[in-house]
C-alpha cells in the first residue's frame, strides 16, 4: 500500500505533524523506534520541570491540562500528556518500529524497517534535538570506582554514592540536575565551559516567557539579523552561576579539560577529586540513515524551515528550525502547521499532473 507520508518519531513533533495530517485526512503513520509513548521525556530525570508554564506547553487541538496556566509542568505530566494526545486523536502511532534507512523510491521514498518497508509519498523526519547522548572523549579515562553517566541516565540523587559529584555542562539540565543534588546536602560541584547568559524565570510576577512571547522574540526566524545572534548564544532560565553558589552552595568550576583516574582538572589549572560525575554535555542529532542528497559536504541540513531540496522530504522539531520555539513544546506546531501546508500543496500537485485533461 501506498501511504501518503511517512512521519518518523512520535514524540512532540510528530504528534503535532499527525494532528495537521489527520486533519487533511491523509493516509499516514508515525513510526517511533521506542516502546513506549513519549520515550525521551521518559528519559529524562524525576524532578524535572518545564521552564515554560502550562500556557505555552499546548499541542495543536488540545489545551495542556494545568490547575493553573502558569503552573509549571513535571516530567510525568509532560509524558501523560502526550500519550494522551496520541490516544485521543486516534493517531497512528506504531512503537518499536527503529527506521533503518529513508531512500528516494519510486513513487516517492521507501521507509525501512527491520521487518518491513512502508511505500510513501512524502516523509517528515521528526526525530528531534534529543537523539545521540554526547558524551566528550575523556569520559573514558575515568577510573572505574568513579560512578558516572550521561545526564540521560539520571534519575534522582540516589542514583549516585555518596561522595563528591561532579556535574559537566552549564545548560539548563546541568543546573538543575545540580540544584537539585545541593538539595539533598551532597556536596555538589558544577563545570562550565561556555557560559550561557541567565535570564530570571519571572518578571515583575510575570513568567519570562510572557514577555518573550509579547514582545515577538519567539517568533525570530534564526534567519533575521537578531536571530542568527541570538541561536548561537543559549540561555540559562532560572538559574545562573552566582546563584548556584550563593543560594545553592554548589562550588562552580571553569571548563572540564582532562581527566586522570578518579581527578579531574578544570581549564584554570584547579583540579577536583571526585566520586560521581554526571554528564550533562548534551546531544548530537544523527540523520546517517538519511539516504537523500538534502545534505551539504559538512553533512548539515539543506532546508528551508524543514522544507528540503528533495520534493516530499521534510524536517521538524529541530533546533532553531525556523525559530527559537521550534523544538519546544509549545511552538513545534506553527513549524508542523507550515510543513502541513507544503505537503497538502505537494499533493495537490501530483495529482494534477496524475488527471488526463
Amino acid at each position: 500500500m501506498l501511504l501518503d507520508v511517512v512521519v518518523v518519531g512520535a514524540g512532540q513533533a510528530g504528534l503535532a505533524m499527525g494532528y495537521f495530517l489527520r486533519e487533511q485526512g491523509r493516509t499516514f503513520t508515525i513510526l517511533d523506534a521506542a516502546a513506549e509513548p513519549a520515550a525521551a521525556w521518559r528519559g529524562r530525570w524525576d524532578s524535572l520541570r518545564l521552564f515554560t508554564p502550562a500556557r505555552y506547553d499546548s499541542l495543536p487541538g488540545r489545551d495542556f491540562p494545568a490547575a493553573s496556566a502558569d503552573e509549571y509542568p513535571g516530567r510525568d505530566d509532560v509524558v501523560a500528556y502526550l500519550t494522551d494526545y496520541a490516544r485521543d486523536f486516534e493517531l497512528p502511532v506504531e512503537l518499536d518500529s527503529s527506521v533503518q534507512a529513508v531512500r528516494p523510491g519510486e513513487r516517492g521514498f521507501h521507509v525501512e524497517l527491520e521487518d518491513r518497508v512502508y511505500e510513501t509519498e512524502q516523509v517528515v523526519i521528526a526525530t528531534g534535538p534529543f537523539q545521540v547522548p554526547r558524551m566528550p572523549a575523556i569520559a573514558g579515562q575515568l577510573d572505574a570506582g568513579v560512578t558516572q553517566m550521561h545526564s540521560t541516565g539520571y534519575r534522582n540523587p540516589d542514583d549516585l554514592p555518596p561522595g563528591t559529584v561532579l556535574v559537566v555542562g552549564g545548560g539548563n539540565t546541568g543546573f538543575q540536575i545540580a540544584e537539585e543534588l545541593a538539595a539533598s546536602g551532597r556536596a555538589v560541584h558544577l563545570s562550565i565551559g561556555t557560559r550561557q547568559m541567565p535570564l530570571p524565570q519571572r518578571i515583575l510576577g510575570r513568567d519570562l516567557f510572557r514577555y518573550l512571547d509579547a514582545t515577538g522574540l519567539m517568533q525570530t526566524t534564526s534567519t533575521s539579523r537578531i536571530g542568527k545572534r541570538m541561536k548561537d548564544r543559549e540561555t540559562l532560565v532560572g538559574s545562573s552561576p552566582r546563584a548556584a553558589r550563593r543560594r545553592h552552595g554548589i562550588h562552580v568550576h571553569a571548563r572540564t579539560v582532562d581527566v586522570s583516574g578518579s581527578t579531574v582538572a578544570f581549564h584554570d589549572g584547579t583540579q577536583l577529586d571526585v566520586d560521581a560525575v554526571i554528564w550533562a554535555t548534551g546531544f548530537a542529532l544523527d540523520h546517517s540513515w538519511v539516504h537523500v542528497p538534502v545534505f551539504d559536504a559538512s553533512g548539515d541540513l539543506l532546508h528551508q524551515r524543514g522544507v528540503t531540496p528533495t520534493e516530499g522530504l521534510y524536517f521538524l522539531g529541530m533546533p532553531w528550525q525556523h525559530t527559537r520555539g521550534s523544538a519546544l513544546l509549545g511552538w513545534v506546531k506553527d513549524d508542523a502547521r507550515h510543513l502541513g501546508e507544503r505537503i497538502a500543496a505537494v499533493a495537490a500537485a501530483r495529482q494534477a499532473l496524475s488527471v488526463p485533461a
